[in-house]
């Protein structure tokens, strides 16, 4: 069984980082186009230990297939917003903040900051949809 198990991890592509020096401005604003990947990212980032993907089974409210979340953190892999560690079955994912600092500044905490202050007026806007909702159904 030992022996199955390391075989099956022969198998196993390596997973691509690239260097510090190869991230691109434009590899990390099309990762972060996407409004799941950019949430997927802003939690790793602020998370005080590595990730697993299957944290991530249900963002916004949302199920998000397995195979749709390996493609999203494909993304974020090759774009060097994180990092990916094998551990078992599973991926271990960290986010690559400090090399980013050093290359782009704030770029990425404005990027993070800028989807939160997005994403805070919807909420109060559904929030108050519903509750209008609900006092129009009350009325008779």
């Amino acid at each position: 069984m030992g022996r199955q198990g390391t075989e099956a991890g022969k198998d196993m592509k390596p997973l691509f980082h690239p260097a510090a020096g190869d991230i691109t401005v434009e590899g990390i604003l099309h990762a972060l186009s996407d409004p799941v990947r950019v949430r997927i990212f802003a939690d790793i980032a602020k998370a005080t230990c590595a990730q697993t993907c299957s944290a991530f089974l249900e963002v916004s409210d949302k199920a998000i297939p397995k195979s749709t979340l390996s493609q999203h953190f494909k993304v974020l892999r090759e774009a060097g917003l994180i990092r990916s560690e094998r551990k078992g079955v599973e991926l271990h994912n960290s986010p690559r903040c400090t090399e980013l600092e050093e290359r782009f500044g704030g770029l990425v905490p404005a990027i993070i900051d800028a989807h939160k202050r997005q994403i805070k007026p919807a909420h109060k806007a559904s929030r108050k949809v519903g509750s209008k909702a609900r006092k129009s159904a009350s009325k008779p």
